[in-house]
């Protein structure tokens, strides 16, 4: 990081408490959370309506992940550089205007474009609410602070599904981005009345290192996400599924050997890698959001087209998660100063693990609900132990001056993981469709809805979503590997 001058900077003015501070900018946090997860449920809704295709709808979720995390490496040096609270504001005006740009769209190409600018207002505004943690709060109560922001993304990753089925039903799917309007207008007065100003810094930006970041990150998306519609072949002349994918692999290892490079400031500083617990937090955090994401896919899809519930119905199923993990997650915060990181993720990803390999169990034409709710509360319970544990040990060791910085970094891999386990398991639901129903495979992807599906199929469907589960449990299972190399933290 460069050195200030005095007039590089603007003097913080300091809260006589963080508290409010911090609940004002949960509030909108919260928010683009929920939108996170919100459209899976009423993805069948959007495709009846827009006339399109799940293969198509489905980048209705991964336009607004991949233009959430490409622009989170830079976003978290604007709030050094600006102040959070105003990179903050900036991207709550953006969000919020987009999503009532989604509600009034009717068609499904502009519906993705309007969910790119919603990407980009919540990549602005992630960053700047954990770089006001780390720089208000200081270390030994930091975390109970990250329990609140843990327990929010937590809560609201698993509340999407919930409130989209009850504003599909009651009101249509244009209501899942109007409700965001009104709340994004109390989450901007609130910001504006109770964040302080935070002292600044100035910082260089790594244009270069943004180009190849974004080129790497879609040409990965884009190769996984349509590699079963092409067969993981051909797409176009010589462009295959296969050479998509190497490509971004190359230019990613491009793109780290730039930032090892540069002699101004990087866009990832390596630098703080070197603390192996924000390493170790990072990889896991990404295997969370991958699994959290890609599992609310397969569960909707079965719980509307071979169950026949409406989305209210399905997702009243997640109540339970929902429900444990925001009753855990203020109990896990008190933990989280005092015991190791190891032990308390360990929990969290082992009964996640758990949770998921007994729902692929469930996801039968026949099961009993009793059995679906035990395994959400089972989920719920394990998500408890890691949103807060992984970025209260992420960011403990950080200094003051890398707090955007490595908070910006910390989000952009939290949302890696979301848009790879987007893409995943969409080509995982392909391929599992193809095997057992393939009918219900390819291009037009019918067996999507409810309404298409004969009777005949719903065992097959059934079997395809069950395996498609896996996915994300196979994360779950990576993240638990990975914690087991924590150290105790050097602070208390």
């Amino acid at each position: 990081m460069t050195a200030c001058s005095p007039s590089d900077t603007i003097p913080s003015v300091a809260p006589a408490s963080p508290w409010p501070a911090l609940w004002a900018m949960v509030i909108g946090f919260f928010m683009i959370l929920v939108d996170s997860t919100i459209v899976s449920v009423a993805t069948p809704a959007i495709r009846d309506a827009l006339d399109t295709d799940y293969n198509t709808v489905i980048w209705v979720t991964s336009a607004y992940l991949l233009a959430y995390a490409v622009p989170l490496l830079i976003t978290g040096r604007l709030g050094d550089r600006l102040g959070p609270k105003r990179v903050y504001l900036t991207g709550l005006s953006i969000f919020t205007l987009a999503s009532l740009w989604c509600a009034l769209t009717t068609t499904v190409e502009l519906l993705i474009v309007a969910r790119v600018f919603q990407g980009l207002g919540a990549s602005l505004m992630t960053p700047q609410t954990m770089s006001v943690i780390t720089r208000t709060f200081p270390p030994h109560s930091r975390g109970r602070a990250m329990a609140l922001w843990g327990a929010t993304a937590g809560v609201a990753t698993l509340v999407g599904p919930v409130l989209g089925g009850v504003l599909v039903d009651a009101a249509g799917w244009e209501w899942i981005f109007f409700v965001n309007v009104p709340v994004g207008v109390i989450g901007f007065v609130l910001a504006w009345k109770l964040v302080p100003q935070l002292e600044t810094h100035t910082h260089s930006f790594d244009w270069l290192g943004v180009g190849l970041s974004a080129a790497a990150m879609f040409l990965i998306v884009f190769g996984i996400q349509e590699g079963e519609r092409y067969d993981w072949g051909t797409i176009t002349g010589v462009v295959s599924v296969p050479l998509l994918i190497g490509a971004g692999l190359v230019v990613g290892a491009v793109f780290l050997w730039w930032q090892s490079r540069i002699r101004r400031e990087p866009l990832v500083p390596l630098a703080l890698f070197r603390d192996r617990n924000f390493s170790v937090s990072n990889a896991a955090i990404s295997t969370v959001s991958f699994s959290v994401t890609a599992m609310s896919f397969p569960f909707m899809l079965w719980a509307q087209s071979v169950r026949g519930w409406t989305p209210t119905e399905s997702g009243m199923l997640l109540i339970p998660m929902a429900v444990v993990t925001g009753v855990m997650a203020p109990i896990v915060g008190r933990f989280t100063d005092r015991v190791a990181p190891r032990l308390l993720t360990s929990v969290g990803f082992g009964a996640s693990a758990v949770g998921l390999v007994l729902m692929s169990r469930f996801l039968t034409p026949d099961s009993p609900v009793w059995g679906l709710l035990l395994v959400m509360a089972l989920i719920g319970f394990g998500n408890a132990f890691l949103w807060s544990p992984l970025a209260a040990t992420a960011t403990r060791n950080l200094p003051m001056s890398s707090a955007g910085a490595g908070s910006g970094v910390y989000n952009a891999t939290r949302q890696v993981g979301a848009v790879l386990g987007s893409a995943a398991i969409a080509a995982a639901i392909e391929s599992r469709l193809a095997t057992h129903l393939p009918q219900a495979s390819g291009a037009g992807a019918e067996g999507a809805g409810a309404a298409a599906l004969p009777p005949e199929a719903f065992a097959p469907f059934a079997t395809a979503m069950s395996e498609a589960v896996l996915v994300p449990a196979a994360a779950f299972l990576v993240g638990l590997v990975l914690v087991q190399l924590f150290t105790r933290p050097t602070r208390p």
